[in-house]
């Protein structure tokens, strides 16, 4: 016992000594932080207002009474997600899974990143702690973990350059058959490409405390390229071609919301964009910024709205011109004349003036997914704070703000809708949002 005491003294003496919080209570100091906007986006305030219908519900819905919510303040993308923002994160995907192959064929030839031709693509040792999350993602989704993927060497994509018969044949197995090509075309197999990823169900953890860690955690699976044929099954006899040959992949579109993405691939474009700033965060030292994600519906709302108690559309109404006859939004305005506001399908992201919030196209342009599930009666059964149902058995999801082929009633910011959440629409597309960290903002605070 005797031995135990002094020992005890010991450690606290030596403990004592190396110390500099002078035994005082002082708290643990981490990395320093500073709230930074995100690029592209703008901070809504938190706040409460009336959600719902605050005019007459002309269509008999019936579906969104009035009721005083309260949200937390967040960061939302300015505009929606472009062609040319969505075609990053496929970029990002193929060229990964093209990393990836040439490893794996490295590795089974026996190749080493000294050798010249698909050798210089092999694997390279590391130590886990340098690694970005990048490279701890592929690590962690492909079951390699004591090699990463060398990103250092330029992917060759013209075929006459390819370096080795080896190199060609990794490639070749990415593209759809020649003899199922035309016109000498080479394209890829887009099935090919997917990002997989896990994340924990919090909502789950939750309200089963007896689970354990790895009963929460999920993983998916997702293609990643959208779908171009929306333009021709979402109207019967009709020719919208050129829409499905051009609209994603010309760059003449590159500023045009994407469309044709199914609400999976809209939460799959939100965990990459995080992996992909975080990455690049770890690189020069700082620390890693929030998820981003799809705004709930009630978020959405507020932020449609502006800051403008009891509005109809995000610039205030009731109206869907302006005081020199203008259109506001892009939409369908009179009966079978799509172009009387200038625009036969979509145009540019950000297009039209932008709300108080600095929010482009909140109405109109192309409707957005939420990440709410639809319920005819969730607004009288969810909570008055950062309200959201979210129902993994519920496939319906709220999709908000209307689009170029709708009428006026769905972009009003209180008009409810909903989209099957693995449905492609050529009418469809999204914008992300991200928490804001620290003392919140309240509305009132961002105007005086």
């Amino acid at each position: 016992m005797k031995k135990i005491v002094l020992l005890t003294l010991v450690f606290a003496f030596v403990a004592s000594c190396g110390s500099k919080d002078k035994g005082e209570l002082i708290g643990v100091k981490g990395k320093k932080w500073h709230p930074e906007k995100p690029y592209g986006m703008s901070l809504v305030p938190g706040g409460a207002f009336v959600m719902g219908k605050s005019d007459d519900d002309l269509a008999g819905i019936q579906d969104a009474p009035t009721k005083t919510v309260s949200v937390r303040s967040f960061y939302m993308d300015e505009t929606e997600i472009t062609n040319s923002e969505y075609r990053q994160f496929v970029n990002w995907v193929r060229d990964s899974i093209i990393r990836l192959n040439l490893a794996e064929m490295a590795d089974l030839e026996g190749k080493t990143p000294d050798d010249e031709g698909i050798g210089e693509y092999a694997y390279l040792s590391t130590d886990e702690e340098d690694l970005t999350p990048y490279e701890k993602y592929m690590m962690d989704t492909y079951g390699d973990e004591q090699r990463k993927i060398n990103n250092d060497i330029d992917i060759i994509f013209e075929r006459e350059d390819y370096p080795d018969e080896l190199y060609a044949e990794v490639m070749d197995n990415l593209y759809i058959p020649l003899e199922e090509s035309y016109n000498g075309q080479r394209t890829w197999d887009v099935n090919q490409f997917e990002f997989e990823y896990s994340f924990m169900d919090i909502q789950k953890a939750a309200n089963n405390k007896s689970l354990s860690r790895s009963d929460v955690i999920r993983k998916e699976a997702i293609k990643v390229y959208p779908d171009t044929t929306v333009w021709i099954r979402d109207f019967e006899y009709s020719y919208n071609e050129p829409m499905h040959n051009d609209y994603f992949w010309h760059q003449a579109y590159g500023n045009y919301p994407v469309v044709g993405v199914s609400w999976d691939q809209a939460k799959a474009f939100c965990q990459w964009r995080t992996l992909y700033k975080n990455s690049y965060q770890k690189t020069k030292g700082k620390a890693a910024v929030n998820s981003f994600r799809l705004p709930s519906e009630a978020e959405w709302e507020y932020a449609a709205r502006g800051g403008l108690s009891g509005a109809t559309f995000p610039w205030g109404g009731p109206y869907t011109k302006n005081d020199r006859g203008c259109f506001m939004a892009n939409f369908k305005p009179l009966r079978g004349n799509y172009v009387a506001d200038q625009a036969l399908y979509t145009v540019e992201a950000d297009a039209y003036e932008p709300n108080d919030f600095n929010l482009y196209n909140m109405s109109g342009n192309v409707a957005e997914w939420t990440m709410s599930s639809y319920h005819s009666s969730s607004y009288e059964f969810s909570s008055t704070i950062n309200p959201n149902v979210s129902d993994e058995n519920y496939n319906r999801k709220v999709v908000r703000g209307g689009s170029w082929k709708d009428v006026s009633y769905y972009l009003q910011v209180s008009s409810r809708d909903y989209e099957i959440d693995t449905m492609q629409r050529s009418y469809i597309g999204f914008r992300t949002v991200q928490d804001y960290l620290g003392t919140d903002i309240t509305a009132n605070q961002a105007t005086n």
